[in-house]
């Protein structure tokens, strides 16, 4: 699939152009001509450093969602993009390289045209990794916290003074 097309399907998911976007675009466009495939359900996982733009084009053209629990967010601020295939147990880790695309000369459509016309391979370093994917996604049952009553997941609640309540609450109990 062509980076342009990957492109339109990702902004009807995140609502505008952006560089962000287009870098997620490229990874996407990697992963999905090496092998890996949309992911239906869980079959595929995706474990992002960042929680910008180019995370949205990858639930857009990988379906790897929060809500599914097949993509995991690690806050560390890197454009740093993990793979996990459950079907064919491989993986792979694309880290985004430091240079042209980095240029604070470049205007936005610059780097976004930039960015689609190159090939993964020099925009990131690319490396196939170990296949340790997260576990599947848990479903849980929600109970009342006995503080604020809100319906929260069985393994988010905190006890404190011998009652269970949601992490807020605790937060808010323990001062």
């Amino acid at each position: 699939m062509e980076a342009k097309d990957l492109m339109e399907k990702a902004v009807r998911f995140h609502g505008h152009i952006c560089p962000g976007l287009a870098i997620g675009v490229l990874v996407a466009k990697y992963v999905l001509e090496h092998g890996y495939d949309y992911s239906p359900n869980e079959e595929l996982v995706a474990i992002v450093e960042n929680d910008n733009c180019s995370v949205d084009a990858l639930q857009a053209i990988l379906g790897t969602t929060f809500g599914k629990g097949n993509l995991v967010h690690k806050d560390y601020g890197k454009n740093n993009y993990f793979f996990y295939d459950r079907r064919t147990e491989k993986g792979i880790r694309l880290a985004i390289k430091s240079g042209k695309f980095n240029n604070k000369k470049l205007s936005r459509d610059e780097k976004i045209q930039l960015l689609l016309k190159s090939k993964p391979e020099d925009v990131f370093k690319i490396y196939e990794i170990e296949y340790n994917p997260p576990g599947l996604a848990q479903v849980e049952l929600s109970v009342p916290c006995e503080i604020c009553g809100e319906l929260t997941m069985n393994s988010r609640l905190m006890t404190y003074n011998g009652a269970e309540m949601c992490i807020p609450c605790y937060k808010i109990t323990r001062g």
